[in-house]
């Protein structure tokens, strides 16, 4: 398959149980493996916590508002693609009681519950707990830029310890091929071939755009950012780094979002870490996990008319089996 430039989609995606979700503007598609071997796909769509609002078009301030939506369409997604697994049961008493309170939205209230765990947990493994360690190191280093550093090692150091950790669960690494199917999709779409089987498995598994490489960029920023507090008290410390993450998190998200759209050398170096880590996030498709995500990309974005306009692609019409002589009609 010859090799071209790049040329930026505006699709983006993420892998769910057992499928792919795609999201190109405000629709969005989740197709799903299910368990009799068909695709289960629901196409529906999603404007954002701050639909129309102008500050999501501010540089650095729309990447807080991105990174919040895109938690929200995740758990919305996870939660259709793992229905299609879940045993039949009765209502519980807990369900019962939420959909009583809420009003019948006891989903979204769950939802909303787990995201905001999910996000107290990340706050302290990723940002607290890193602090804590190095300050174990306080005693023999006195530098508090060289402190920073070290702090920020200890953090990636443990979200790569994460990725191993978690890889070795089967479900996990299902998940994490569903996640190579994702970027193969976008990356034969974005490099001008048409999306089948054969070309996507031919694409790369590693793409610049990916959340992988977002959540290292803000790895890489809050160790500059945290280079410059320079306050004694420890709490003080902890809380401005908590405070400081939806600035770490705009910045970050302008970094990505400027390594999508340009091929540059420096870009290049900028998402080459990124790059390395996805080989850990990412792991080669199997035939059935490719259709599903180009199920999921055919639902909310038409592949065809963008090779078109962007490379010139006319698709061959089908060409009809030759008539036998003997099945003419006299």
């Amino acid at each position: 398959m010859a090799k071209r430039k790049g040329c930026y989609s505006g699709i983006g995606g993420q892998a769910v149980l057992e499928g792919v979700m795609m999201k190109n503007g405000d629709k969005y598609a989740v197709a799903v493996r299910k368990p009799d071997g068909g695709i289960g796909i629901e196409v529906d769509s999603y404007a954002g916590v701050l639909d129309g609002n102008i500050l999501k078009k501010i540089p650095f301030v729309r990447g807080v508002f991105n990174f919040i939506d895109s938690l929200i369409l995740g758990t919305r997604c996870l939660n259709f693609s793992a229905g299609f697994y879940e045993e039949e049961e009765e209502e519980s008493k807990l369900d019962k009681a939420l959909n009583k309170v809420s009003g019948g939205n006891a989903e979204k209230v769950l939802t909303t519950f787990v995201t905001l765990i999910s996000v107290i947990l990340a706050v302290g493994i990723f940002i607290v707990l890193p602090y804590y360690l190095s300050g174990l190191l306080q005693g023999y280093i006195r530098n508090e830029s060289l402190m920073a550093i070290i702090e920020g090692g200890i953090r990636i150091a443990i979200f790569l310890l994460y990725i191993l950790a978690i890889s070795l669960m089967k479900d996990i690494r299902r998940l994490f091929m569903y996640h190579g199917a994702e970027h193969k999709c976008i990356n034969c779409i974005e490099h001008g071939h048409p999306l089948n089987v054969r070309n996507v498995r031919r694409s790369s598994r590693q793409h610049r755009r990916c959340g992988t490489s977002f959540i290292f960029f803000v790895f890489i920023v809050s160790i500059v950012l945290f280079f410059f507090i320079r306050v004694d008290n420890t709490l003080q410390k902890v809380v401005l780094r908590i405070l400081l993450i939806p600035v770490v998190a705009g910045i970050s998200y302008e970094i990505i979002r400027l390594a999508g759209r340009s091929n540059n050398f420096l870009v290049k170096i900028l998402s080459a870490p990124g790059m390395l880590v996805q080989k850990l996030t990412t792991k080669e498709p199997d035939e059935q996990m490719i259709q599903v995500a180009i199920a999921s990309v055919e639902a909310v974005f038409d592949w065809r008319v963008f090779l078109n306009e962007k490379f010139g692609y006319v698709e061959e019409p089908e060409q009809e089996a030759p008539k036998d002589e003997d099945d003419e009609v006299s």
